[in-house]
Order: structure tokens, then C-alpha cells, then sequence
């Protein structure tokens, strides 16, 4: 016997976690959710009175959300294109509008000396 050492090759919390040590799992119910790809999830939660399941849920599989709903899943959230500032401008002001704008700044330039 070399060293008589009782814990040889184990860790802080390493050993046996059986059900002894660990107490009883609480009761699961598991829900399905469906998402508008047709992928279904199915995580498990506990059966506690007023313990709420929520209505939707993310697929893990595409990201979507998921519905309970088989047959009416939700809609995929619509995704905007990323905008420029000059097309945030050109919502809010005319083609008039900029000319105008413009023919300002080249006037207080002008007036400036800065160009002819």
C-alpha cells in the first residue's frame, strides 16, 4: 500500500450523486411548441400549482419563436434592412427640400469667401 491516502484521485465534489444525495426530482411535465418552421420543442417544467407556463417559446433549432399551437404557430419577427443616414434623410426631407437646403449652405459659403 503506497501512502494509504483514502481520496486518491478525487476532487472536491466528486463522488457518487444518486438519488440518496441528491433528494427526489421534482415531477416534470413536458409542453410541446411548435415554431413556423414546423420544429417542435419540447422543454420540461416543474408541476408546482401557480407555476405558469409561458406561451411561447424559442426554437432552438432556428430561433424562431414557438407557440403551443401546432396548427397557428407565431409569426418569424419581421427583420428590417439596416438603413443608412442618408436614407433616414431622405424619408424625412423632399428632393425640393434638399435642394433648398443646398443652395443655402453654398450661398453662407459663398458669403464666407470660402468658394466662388
Amino acid at each position: 500500500m503506497a501512502g494509504g491516502n483514502a481520496i486518491r484521485g478525487s476532487r472536491v465534489g466528486a463522488g457518487p450523486m444518486g438519488e440518496a444525495e441528491r433528494g427526489e426530482a421534482a415531477p416534470r411535465r413536458f409542453v410541446s411548441f411548435w415554431c413556423s418552421n414546423g420544429h417542435e420543442t419540447r422543454p420540461s417544467f416543474a408541476e408546482e400549482p401557480g407555476l405558469a407556463v409561458p406561451e411561447q417559446w424559442d426554437c432552438p433549432r432556428c430561433g424562431f419563436p414557438a407557440g403551443q399551437d401546432r396548427d397557428n404557430p407565431p409569426a418569424p419577427p419581421k427583420v428590417e434592412p439596416y438603413k443608412t443616414h442618408l436614407a433616414y434623410v431622405k424619408e424625412r426631407r423632399s428632393d425640393e427640400d434638399g435642394a433648398a437646403i443646398l443652395e443655402e449652405a453654398l450661398e453662407s459659403l459663398r458669403g464666407r469667401g470660402l468658394i466662388q
